[in-house]
């Protein structure tokens, strides 16, 4: 294993579970900015606290509550909540509170919704970031590549992860998974109206995750938009890929007409393209399995956030 990077801004992990420990992992392998400040849980039996331990982090099972009194509290620079969204309102008081910045990992939406390839300019002032959902980070990207070439009327995704990848706290939140994620797919990826589902696959071996993208072009879109579009979703991959290296398209785009369909979303009939986008998902294995992409993309964006939120409020040199 390569050694550490140690950064100069100190980070706190609200959330011992999968994702938080995933977290922790990626701050102390990959980051040259962060630095592990204090794990944080609930369960003082949990493996997230017990790894933390063993790794030299300060820890503490008396949730925010505890941050709050322990001794490096006061040097936290950022704080990633990776609970649910219940919890977050009153975790996200509290960092507020005490100037600390949230990168919000749960589906609770209470700050503007970031991912980091299409809008993370636009919020670096925000005091409580939202990462969105799995879902969101991985097909959000797409529906932006399609819509600074052509106005999309309608966006549907499909996110499909391993039923084994799915904790407590996934299977607690579907609701808000799917409404956070199609409000996102509008007010980020540009489309009109946006839907979301996902399928949990019980499927064994497990599945990486799979994640489809449909967009509705109205009106005449000839060849020369259509190699925009592609090329615009082709330079969104890469773009993505910086800091999710499993991210991959699985085909070519595609284009297939839509002719005079009645759209229920949008409650009337057009006429146009339909763009289809195929992509995988597959996780970098630090804590969680590789075919975990759905938790492995959403630590990658928050960590990729809060690196250049951290960058750009002088906290580390740029």
């Amino acid at each position: 294993m390569s050694t550490p990077a140690i950064g100069a801004v100190p980070v706190a992990v609200i959330g011992s579970g999968n994702i938080g420990t995933d977290l922790m992992i990626k701050v102390m392998r990959l980051s040259k900015t962060l630095r592990m400040g204090a794990m944080v849980g609930i369960d003082p039996a949990s493996d997230g606290l017990a790894r933390a331990g063993r790794l030299g982090v300060a820890t503490t099972h008396q949730g925010v509550e505890g941050l709050v009194g322990m001794p490096g509290f006061a040097d936290i620079k950022v704080v990633f909540d990776a609970t649910s969204a219940k919890a977050h309102g009153p975790n996200a008081e509290i960092a507020r509170q005490h100037g600390k910045l949230m990168v919000d990992l749960t589906p609770a939406a209470l700050g503007p919704f970031v991912v980091p390839s299409v809008n993370l300019d636009d919020h670096l002032d925000a005091p409580d970031v939202n990462m969105v959902t799995c879902g969101g980070q991985a097909t959000i990207p797409v529906v932006a590549a399609v819509s600074r070439v052509a106005p999309v009327a309608y966006a549907e995704i499909v996110a499909s992860i391993s039923s084994r990848s799915a904790g407590p706290g996934t299977r607690a939140n579907i609701d808000e998974f799917t409404e956070t994620t199609g409000e996102a797919i509008r007010v980020v990826g540009g489309a009109s109206v946006g839907k979301a589902i996902i399928v949990l696959n019980p499927a064994d071996p497990p599945i990486v995750m799979r994640d489809t993208v449909y967009c509705l072009v109205e009106g005449a879109v000839d060849a020369g938009t259509r190699e925009r579009i592609a090329a615009s979703v082709r330079e969104m991959t890469g773009a993505v890929q910086e800091y999710v290296p499993g991210y991959r398209l699985k085909q070519d785009v595609q284009f297939d007409p839509v002719e005079d369909a009645m759209v229920p979303a949008l409650g009337r009939r057009v006429t146009g393209v339909r763009v289809s986008v195929f992509l995988e998902v597959q996780g970098a294995g630090h804590y969680l399995p590789d075919y975990a992409g759905n938790l492995d993309i959403m630590t990658s964006a928050a960590v990729r956030t809060a690196e250049k939120i951290a960058a750009l409020r002088g906290w580390v040199n740029a």
